[in-house]
């Protein structure tokens, strides 16, 4: 696996939206970023699952983050994406209100964590990186689910597959 960047202390992130708030993840966790497209709604799928995409074949469980995060839902528009990671031997996709920019922050302006998170588990959250004109949340995609609801997303698959076949 390559390193981050020729130096270490320089992070490469990709930036998104969800209800004005900026987050950033890992890019070496982003497998792509894609527009939304025909979301498969899966009965009795648990309630952060949007249901599931064909990416290629492939069948992709899609989570809302904003529900993840307990926010208002709201009606999709030209600017939302979903982050599509791979999560130990799944590929999941994540539906964010936007994708900003790709950025490269050195390590020294990353802070932990504070004490009283905004409104979203602080569990989810590696740190904040104090940029010069706003600050950026890191999350760590690999905590946003629980290994149980890791667990709920396969027969999610399955039964989209088996619907699909």
């Amino acid at each position: 696996m390559q390193s981050h960047t020729k130096h270490a202390s320089l992070l490469q992130l990709v930036s998104f939206l969800i209800d004005q708030e900026e987050f950033g993840v890992d890019i070496l966790n982003v497998q792509e970023i894609i527009r939304p497209v025909d979301i498969t709604r899966v009965p009795n799928a648990p309630a952060f699952v949007e249901g599931v995409i064909n990416l290629r074949g492939r069948i992709v469980p899609v989570v809302d983050l904003r529900k993840r995060f307990n926010l208002p839902t709201r009606e999709r528009d030209k600017n939302s994406r979903i982050i599509v990671v791979e999560l130990g031997d799944k590929i999941v996709g994540f539906m964010v209100d936007a994708v900003r920019q790709v950025l490269r922050v050195d390590a020294s302006v990353i802070e932990p964590p504070p004490e009283l998170a905004i409104g979203i588990d602080a569990g989810y959250i590696t740190g904040v990186a104090k940029l010069e004109d706003r600050l950026l949340i890191l999350l760590d995609l690999e905590r946003i689910l629980s290994e149980e609801e890791k667990q709920e997303l396969r027969p999610v698959q399955e039964r989209a597959e088996a619907h699909m076949a």
